[in-house]
C-alpha cells in the first residue's frame, strides 16, 4: 500500500452531501451510484432479496414485464459478463459483487385470440422494478449502479434473450469501497450527485413558459 492509500480519508455519507428540500425517508438520499466497490463476494440470498423487492414493483395491468438475468463474481461466467460492458464500465464494475441485466417485454399477452400488442409502458415498468432493487440494495448496505454502457446485441446473444425483450440496462451491485480503487480520472467523480431543485421538476397545473 502506498502513502496516498494510507492517508485516504473515509468517504462522506451521502446524507452529508445531499440535502432534500422536504423531509423524506433517509433511504432515498443514501442511495447513489458509486463506482468503487470492494470486490467482495455476495451471498446469493442477498441478491435474491434485492430481486424480490423488484418483484413487487407496480406495472400496467400487473403484467410485470421485467426480467432479470444475474451472475455473482464467483460464477465461472464472470469474465465473459464483464466483456458485455463497454470498456469504461468494465474497468470499475470488475470489482462489483454481482452483475444483473434487466430486460423488458415489448409485447403484451395475447387476449381472446388476438395477436400480441405492443406495450407502451414496458420500459417505464422495468424502471420501477430497478428502483426497488436499488433501494433494497441500499437498505442492506450495498449500492447498485445502473449502466447504459453495454453491448446490447452481445448481451442479447450471450443471455439468449428472445427478440421481443428489450435490453434495458446492466446493473453492478456491491459494497462501496474508497475511491483509491478507481483509476485516477474517476476518483474526483466519486461523490453522490445532487438533483435539480423541485420547482424545476414539478409544476402547478401546467408547464411554465420556457420550460
Amino acid at each position: 500500500m502506498n502513502a496516498p492509500d494510507r492517508i485516504q480519508m473515509p468517504m462522506p455519507e451521502a446524507a452529508q452531501v445531499r440535502q432534500p428540500g422536504y423531509p423524506i425517508e433517509p433511504l432515498f438520499v443514501k442511495r447513489w451510484s458509486p463506482r468503487a466497490f470492494d470486490a467482495s463476494s455476495m451471498a446469493r440470498d442477498d441478491l435474491m432479496r434485492m430481486l424480490e423487492a423488484a418483484r413487487w414493483a407496480a406495472s400496467a395491468y400487473n403484467l410485470q414485464p421485467w426480467r432479470f438475468v444475474y451472475a455473482l463474481r464467483s460464477d465461472p461466467v464472470w469474465p465473459q459478463w464483464l466483456d458485455l460492458l463497454d470498456p469504461f464500465n468494465a474497468a470499475w464494475a470488475k470489482d462489483a459483487s454481482a452483475l444483473v441485466f434487466l430486460f423488458s417485454d415489448r409485447l403484451m399477452p395475447a387476449r381472446e385470440g388476438s395477436a400480441r400488442q405492443r406495450s407502451r409502458s414496458h420500459s417505464f415498468d422495468a424502471g420501477a422494478a430497478w428502483a426497488q432493487l436499488s433501494l433494497q440494495a441500499t437498505a442492506m448496505g450495498y449500492q447498485a449502479h445502473a449502466m447504459g454502457g453495454i453491448d446490447v446485441e452481445a448481451v442479447r446473444q450471450a443471455l439468449a434473450a428472445p427478440e421481443h425483450f428489450h435490453v434495458e440496462i446492466g446493473i453492478a451491485i456491491g459494497r462501496q469501497a474508497l475511491p483509491v480503487r478507481l483509476p485516477p480520472a474517476l476518483r474526483e467523480r466519486e461523490l453522490p450527485s445532487d438533483r435539480l431543485p423541485l420547482p424545476q421538476l414539478a409544476f402547478d397545473t401546467s408547464f411554465p413558459r420556457g420550460a
